[in-house]
């Protein structure tokens, strides 16, 4: 992992390794900026005893203050701990809740990228058995810069966002990677609400730390001029404009 890079998961923090601590005020940043927007200042959202979450106003992001970040040694560690094997018959039937509404949107032979494969790139085969090329790419298990230096029609990425410590720039990133008229697919459970959000599994994961929900993909669409498709609970699917944007 390259110090600084856009694509860092977690950070380094003083946090204990199995991430159990009482939360108390002044552990808590009092204001922190938004890592999606760039919004100066946040609002308390939710608190549990091992971390505080924040708002931002402006998208609706909730997120994990950097403080309270794994260290990529232990965040990499979590991850070790998954079993997700490409002939797994219910691994394939996860991942095509994203695949199959992305499959019906393109023609193939189309150029893909699944950011965020994992050490088992299931989600790219898949791809690859409907005629299309793909390529991978994973901070931990498939970190290989060049194929970010590339062109693509589409571009996938399932449970990987949330894990973000700065998803506003990553986002940017793959808008940049993209081809005009080119799709973008995102799987990750949304936030609903702070009722169920003080109930809901998901937070419980210390590596998720960026938490959207439908306003907040709304926000994004809108700022960078995409069209937007809801598609289930927990899939999204931008597309850029079709035309060349630029000098």
């Amino acid at each position: 992992m390259v110090s600084g890079s856009i694509f860092t998961m977690g950070t380094e923090s003083n946090l204990n390794r199995d991430n159990r601590v009482m939360v108390t005020p002044e552990m808590t940043d009092p204001d922190p900026d938004c890592p999606l927007c760039g919004h100066a200042g946040s609002t308390p959202y939710f608190r549990d005893r091992r971390r505080a979450y924040r708002q931002c106003p402006a998208c609706a992001l909730v997120f994990v203050p950097a403080r309270f970040h794994l260290a990529a040694a232990d965040e990499k560690a979590l991850y070790d701990l998954h079993e997700n094997a490409v002939d797994d018959p219910g691994y394939r039937r996860f991942l095509s809740r994203l695949a199959e509404p992305m499959l019906a949107r393109l023609v193939a032979p189309a150029r893909g990228l699944d950011f965020g494969c994992g050490p088992a790139p299931l989600l790219a085969e898949l791809f690859r058995e409907a005629g299309h090329d793909m390529a991978v790419y994973d901070l931990y298990y498939a970190d290989h810069p060049a194929v970010l230096a590339g062109t693509y029609d589409f571009i996938t990425s399932s449970e990987t966002i949330e894990h973000l410590a700065r998803p506003g720039e990553v986002f940017a990133r793959w808008l940049d990677l993209l081809a005009p008229g080119g799709r973008l697919g995102i799987m990750t459970k949304r936030v609903i609400g702070r009722e169920a959000f003080a109930r809901w599994h998901y937070r419980n994961d210390p590596t998720h730390i960026a938490f959207f929900s439908t306003a907040t993909f709304e926000f994004l669409a809108r700022v960078h001029g995409l069209e937007l498709e809801v598609v289930g609970h927990d899939v999204v699917i931008f597309r850029t404009s079709p035309y060349e944007t630029g000098a």
